[in-house]
């Protein structure tokens, strides 16, 4: 059993003020693998005081200073990198290949992609040349309060982290109660790398505890949180009455339009893209939009690649995916894949129950329900499990009326080989992502949403801007 007591505050590893123990669970096997500290109010205020006091000086440091010390955590980071893989492995049921390679990796890219947009980054331009004498200043925003999710542990922490520093904003960062460990070694890692005292801390607990205290707290300038809507919401409506900024990265119940012409590969594409960490992504690809040409076939073969697809532990090596994080998303996903069944949709693949043969572990059957409509349940919620929704169309303009018919509005994908369609579908969607044909986007891309998927932009220029304030100066001195 690890034992993880300590939080991270102004530069030292300090006990909570008082013991509220938190058992974490590992999915695979539902025991215990970890007992936290959940913060209290005075554990919350001390790591807020230690950020205000490091401010000044921390906005005053100049930022090649601050991109070095990032850089200089790259190098710490990536030899970390199996102890990263391990813990999320353990906490919140990555499989080790997929934890190493996606869920560690996504750390290092992320850091590096803010060091180039920070190098190429004006923090002081002229305003133009209209105004020779008018300059525009970047300047950090403060104290930032960083709350990040447990299913892309390392992905949320350096999105918010890396930007955060190179901007001179100091922190304090909630990690997930289920996912903690990760977030302590990063502690670890920010020590070794020398950020100075104050700049980075950190405080376990919950979103009832120290989340909506860092929210509500009047010396925290911004808070930066991803996980649902509803908490989004609640966090929010908490920071209203000190008018700090609020970025957030919310839920999403992602279109795949996957129109008559599409390559071969676009449903199995669209299958496994779903199905990767367990489902449990905000951007998943949820919602399966066939042209009906094709929507037979396609449907066939959704339920053979989802029939195909491995569940395991996650301590085992190998392609397949593990459980969900806890007993309380299980059950969720249980309820909704018996509501899709009771609302007539067709059952194709999977189903409620664990896979044959795992009989203790949050395992589910990967799932896939075919001639579904908009109006259903497993359409309009986000069910964050390995479960399809394909539902057919005809037109165009019938397949974007459906993609758009969402309180959500975060990714959004398009499966063709017509370029002008394509294009259209990019302008039309709303959606603050769109992805063609299998391709991500680039290094430098902002992830973002619209509508209930948040605010935020997050990874490179964007990211950085987000943790930025812009000051107007008029009668610039010449030096």
């Amino acid at each position: 059993m690890i034992e993880k007591r300590n939080f991270y505050v102004n530069g030292e590893w300090v006990a909570p003020s008082q013991t509220h123990d938190f058992e974490v669970i590992n999915p695979s096997t539902e025991d215990p693998c970890a007992v936290i500290s959940l913060g209290s109010e005075a554990d919350t205020n001390a790591a807020v005081a230690a950020a205000k006091s490091a401010l000044p000086g921390w906005m005053a440091t100049p930022v090649e200073q601050r991109i070095a010390l990032v850089e200089k955590l790259i190098e710490i980071y990536q030899t970390r990198s199996e102890d990263l893989a391990q813990a999320m492995s353990l906490e919140m049921g990555a499989p080790i290949d997929m934890a190493r390679s996606q869920q560690a990796g996504a750390g290092t890219w992320h850091l590096q992609n803010f060091i180039k947009a920070a190098k190429a980054f004006s923090f002081e331009k002229p305003l133009g040349d209209h105004a020779p004498n008018d300059r525009i200043i970047y300047e950090a925003v403060g104290v930032a309060a960083l709350i990040t999710p447990w299913n892309w542990p390392m992905n949320q922490i350096t999105l918010k982290v890396g930007a955060a520093a190179i901007a001179g904003c100091t922190m304090v960062l909630k990690p997930s109660e289920q996912s903690p460990l990760n977030a302590m070694i990063f502690a670890e890692m920010m020590d070794e790398a020398g950020f100075p005292p104050g700049v980075f801390n950190l405080v376990n607990g919950d979103g009832v505890g120290v989340g909506s205290q860092l929210s509500a707290h009047p010396d925290v300038d911004m808070v930066s949180f991803t996980g649902s809507t509803r908490a989004g919401t609640a966090i929010s409506k908490n920071a209203a009455d000190t008018l700090k900024k609020v970025h957030l990265e919310l839920g999403g119940k992602g279109a795949n339009l996957v129109f008559a012409d599409a390559d071969e590969k676009a449903i199995k594409r669209g299958v496994l893209h779903m199905m990767n960490n367990t489902g449990q992504s905000c951007n998943a690809p949820s919602r399966m939009l066939v042209q009906r040409p094709i929507y037979d076939q396609a449907v066939e073969t959704a339920a053979e690649v989802a029939n195909s697809v491995s569940v395991a532990s996650a301590a085992e090596e190998g392609r397949h995916i593990g459980p969900v994080v806890n007993e309380l998303q299980w059950t969720k996903i249980q309820d909704l894949i018996q509501k899709g069944i009771d609302e007539g949709a067709r059952l194709v693949a999977g189903g409620t129950g664990r896979p044959d043969g795992l009989n203790k572990g949050y395992y589910v059957r990967p799932t896939v329900f075919a001639d579904a409509n908009n109006q259903m349940t497993i359409a309009r919620e986000e069910i964050f499990g390995p479960v399809l929704t394909m539902i057919p169309f005809d037109t165009e303009e019938e397949a974007v009326e459906i993609a758009n018919d969402t309180p959500y509005g975060l990714t959004n994908y398009v499966q063709t080989q017509d370029g002008a369609r394509a294009n259209r579908m990019a302008r039309v969607l709303r959606s603050g992502m769109v992805e063609m044909n299998g391709k991500s986007r680039s290094a430098g891309s902002p992830f973002g949403g619209m509508k209930q998927s948040g605010n935020g932009r997050e990874g490179g220029v964007w990211g950085l801007e987000d943790f930025l304030e812009v000051k107007a100066v008029g009668g610039w001195a010449t030096e």
